[in-house]
């Protein structure tokens, strides 16, 4: 046998065998981080579908602050007036 007879059979009995143990320890946790990524998108989708609704409940909480600073403000009044 000669010397590129020995190489081939080299690089079929060790190297092939190592490239491929390496992939596949490369492509396991790459089709974990596939799935994750997935997942995340899917629920970043159903979470767009919750935020149509924000610009009523930013409304109603701008009512709910309103009224809470008018009460408070009642409050104070006579509040003071006893501490005072």
């Amino acid at each position: 046998m000669n010397l590129w007879g020995v190489g081939n059979l080299i690089l079929l009995v060790v190297i092939v065998p190592v490239l491929v143990a390496l992939l596949n320890m490369v492509l396991g946790p790459l089709e974990r981080i596939r799935g994750a990524a997935d997942d995340a998108l899917s629920g970043g989708v159903a979470l767009i579908g919750e935020l149509d609704t924000t610009p009523a409940l930013l409304a109603k909480t701008d009512n709910v602050i309103k009224e809470v600073a008018h009460g408070a403000v009642r409050y104070a009044g006579p509040v003071s007036k006893l501490l005072g």
